[in-house]
């Protein structure tokens, strides 16, 4: 009986950390190294919620999600956008709906992101920090 206890606890423990661990993992908004823009979470948000499509150097800004299933996204949607995922969704269905907005892109993973935002001078996207590569510039926002 004792060991099945401690069996469990160990699991409980195992499974908190790997949740720890996780929870670690930092997501910074990325532009094109030639963006020489500034940006606020302000600004981000403005550009990933339709409510803005230039950057404040005058160059039109084109913003790419990552897909609703990712943990980047969900991490994203509510440290960076300040909602969650199913408020963003129900956010971009209205605007749909009514005709007033299309929603950003959607890409499958970090890799798919570096690789739109180093090809594209326009784009602007968020990607785990562990993935970044100099191949995009990392925004600080401020």
């Amino acid at each position: 009986m004792h060991i099945k206890s401690s069996l469990k606890s160990l699991i409980g423990i195992t499974l908190g950390c790997a949740i720890s661990l996780c929870s670690f993992a930092e997501v910074v908004v990325i532009v094109h190294p030639s963006n020489d823009s500034t940006l606020s979470q302000k600004d981000v948000q403005r550009i990933f919620l339709g409510k803005e499509k230039k950057f404040s150097n005058g160059n039109e800004a084109l913003p790419v999600n990552q897909v609703p299933s990712s943990s980047t996204r969900g991490s994203f949607d509510t440290d960076t956008l300040g909602r969650s995922s199913t408020q963003i969704a129900a956010y971009w269905s209205k605007l749909v709906f009514t005709g007033k907005g299309i929603p950003p892109k959607e890409l499958d993973n970090d890799a798919a992101v570096l690789a739109i935002v180093a090809d594209n001078q326009h784009a602007i996207g968020y990607v785990d920090s562990a993935s970044v590569s100099d191949a995009v510039k990392v925004i600080s926002l401020n």
